[in-house]
């Protein structure tokens, strides 16, 4: 039985069974239960200046062949938010490449795509906000006439700008008017982009929810969904059953996705209080988890088609506990993780991202993911896995067979 060496935080070396490859299968049709995307990374050329501070240099071969990927699976991709290392590495040039790429093979595939809209073009970091709104719309078009799906990204520079949460309704609004159809909102939490601290105008989510719920509620024809992503269930719930007819509540919370997703239909997950008369009972995907565990989040949806809840949960749920270490503190890192997982499963030719980020994990830490997804049935080769981790190990110092070199 071929094993898998682990390397702990102390310098100790372990081994554990190499689990086999999962049985999963590609759907035959569109997944029904649930709408899911995953939120995909960007793959840089292995012979790049991959260094901090260096403009982005797309592998586009392996980066477009990941999203089709996750369109094979059935799931539907989110591009050029944060997962694919926007403000870590992706520039505006490469930012918009992106859009216009993933946006072709999206029709190509007759895949869904959405895309991230922005301020992160504009250079000064302090812009008044009638230069927000503006910088906004030339994001929002520019989404619009690639064909895709536009997500209206939560702003630094509106952060900054804003002094009260008059200031987001104003800004909201007139973005969302200049829309030719409806959009998702992304609420992003302070352990993604410490800079967003007040976000909707206040430090409370309560208080900033309310203000969120005001915004769509008054814009609500220009409205699709929103994202949460501010790793707490209960806030995720609390807005998702004051959501108005129509607009869905996309899970951004990779600490709690299989409760969230899940909701009524799986009794067994973990899920926080709720209100069994509100009509949503359940949230959609929108999530970076989703990047590392396509082929696990599409079989899980599936089983959901076929009203098997619990092999939704017996599926879905050990991914759980590999999506914590992969979002682990600092969380904003997680994308290293991401790329980790991407090339253990044979996505890309190499452990590289742009702007250096491949260094922003240890090798304890990488070492728990790869123990995690084999413990949870996530790596998709699990060979390969094996030979690429003991490889990386041995170029490190580390003898596989349990000893330190």
């Amino acid at each position: 039985m071929t094993s898998l060496t682990l390397l702990s935080h102390a310098g100790t070396v372990s081994t554990v069974a190499l689990a086999e490859a999962p049985d999963y299968t590609k759907p035959q049709g569109a997944l029904r239960s649930r709408v899911a995307y995953a939120a995909a990374h960007v793959v840089p050329k292995t012979s790049a200046d991959n260094t901090p501070g260096q403009p982005a240099d797309v592998d586009w071969d392996a980066t477009l062949a990941f999203r089709r990927h996750a369109y094979a699976w059935g799931l539907g991709v989110a591009d050029a938010m944060d997962t694919a290392q926007r403000n870590m590495g992706l520039d505006a040039a490469a930012t918009r490449e992106l859009i216009s790429r993933s946006a072709q093979v999206a029709r190509e595939e007759g895949g869904s795509v959405v895309v991230g809209v922005n301020t992160d073009h504009v250079d000064d970091e302090h812009i008044s906000i009638d230069e927000v709104i503006d910088a906004y719309k030339s994001q929002l078009h520019f989404a619009e006439e690639q064909g895709a799906g536009p997500v209206l990204m939560a702003s630094r520079h509106l952060a900054r700008a804003a002094q009260s949460a008059d200031d987001y309704r104003r800004v909201y609004r007139e973005v969302l008017q200049s829309a030719t159809a409806p959009v998702v909102l992304h609420w992003l939490g302070t352990a993604f982009d410490p800079t967003l601290e007040g976000y909707f105008g206040s430090a409370d989510w309560r208080t900033a929810a309310d203000v969120l719920l005001e915004i769509i509620n008054e814009n609500v024809a220009k409205i699709s969904g929103v994202k949460m992503s501010l790793l707490d269930a209960a806030s995720e719930v609390s807005v998702r059953e004051r959501l108005p007819d129509g607009v869905r509540m996309f899970t951004g919370d990779d600490f709690n996705y299989v409760g969230l997703i899940g909701g009524q239909d799986v009794p067994g997950a973990t899920q926080p209080p709720r209100d069994t008369n509100a009509a949503r009972q359940h949230s959609d995907a929108l999530l970076g988890a989703f990047a590392a565990l396509t082929t696990s989040a599409s079989a899980a949806i599936q089983a959901l088609d076929a009203g098997d809840p619990a092999r939704y949960l017996e599926i879905l749920g050990p991914t759980e506990e590999l999506s914590r270490q992969i979002f682990a503190a600092p969380t904003f890192y997680y994308k290293t993780g991401v790329a980790f997982m991407s090339w253990l499963n044979g996505h890309q030719p190499a452990f590289q991202m742009v702007g250096g980020l491949h260094s922003a994990r240890s090798l304890p830490h990488l070492s728990r993911i790869i123990e995690l997804a084999n413990a949870s049935n996530a790596l998709e080769r699990p060979e390969l896995a094996t030979i690429r981790w003991h490889g990386m190990l041995r170029i490190n110092g580390i003898d596989v067979s349990g000893v330190l070199s």
